[in-house]
């Protein structure tokens, strides 16, 4: 169903501190099969970064980069995505402020499209990624999801849907994704869990391997391919089954049947 596997560089976030350990680490990831990538920040040089990736065979596909210089400093952020070769500038999620207040939501849909409307004069895409709370209803009536694409510009922008955030505040995944259709270039295939919360025994929505939990991985796929997504990108935040490495290699393993 889709051709290169992808990965969100933040579930590798502890391994990517230096040239040497990146250099480890975009080593082990190609081994794997992942020959794509999304950054979440750099924690050094963004030009020796990224070729440290293409070195192994990575292409930096997408970012999760800085709001404050996708704003202030546009210049500076076009300019190292031209240098990592994406035209994907992607923000992990608003300001915490309109997470929870109508005004502010508005404010950051008007400054997001507002940006957007320069980075598209140079070729370039804003996207945004979903988790959870976006699912909550902001205003009594539609939730914070379904203002963010009434509102958004669907050409100048984009969403990187995330599977696993989507089932987890009560979305249907494929529902969503052929609602965004032409608007999602990068699809974070996440799985979901349900974990008991040791504090509180309460359960608790959680992120697993690829393949180990709820989420109904053929039906989504085909959908995916369906409505023309461009980047498979595997994310994991935590609950890793060992550590990092070995959890992205179950995934990838699991991935394996739907690549062409």
């Amino acid at each position: 169903m889709f051709e290169k596997l992808g990965l969100q560089l933040y579930t590798v976030r502890d391994y990517l501190g230096d040239p040497s350990l990146a250099d480890y680490t975009f080593g082990r990831l190609s081994e794997m099969g992942y020959t794509e990538a999304q950054t979440a920040g750099n924690a050094f040089d963004a030009k020796l970064f990224g070729e440290l990736a293409t070195k192994h065979g990575i292409k930096i596909v997408g970012t999760h980069y800085d709001y404050n210089k996708i704003l202030n400093a546009p210049e500076e952020t076009m300019e190292i995505h031209r240098m990592w070769g994406t035209t994907n500038v992607g923000i992990g999620g608003m300001p915490s402020e309109a997470k929870s207040n109508l005004d502010e939501l508005k404010k950051f849909i008007l400054e997001f499209n507002r940006a957007a409307e320069l980075y598209a004069k140079h070729g370039f895409r804003l996207t945004y990624h979903n988790h959870n709370f976006e699912f909550v209803r902001i205003d009594g009536l539609k939730t914070l999801m379904d203002l963010l694409y009434e509102q958004l510009d669907p050409v100048t922008t984009s969403f990187v849907l995330d599977t696993c955030w989507v089932a987890a505040g009560g979305g249907d995944v494929n529902a969503w994704l052929r609602k965004l259709k032409g608007r999602v270039d990068i699809l974070h295939l996440k799985d979901l869990t349900i974990k008991k919360d040791k504090k509180t025994g309460l359960l608790q929505p959680d992120v697993t391997e690829v393949g180990n939990g709820s989420v109904h991985w053929d039906s989504v796929l085909a959908t995916a391919e369906e409505i023309g997504v461009k980047h498979y990108v595997v994310e994991q935040d935590h609950n890793f089954t060992g550590s990092a490495f070995a959890s992205l290699a179950q995934s990838a393993a699991f991935l394996k049947k739907y690549q062409k």
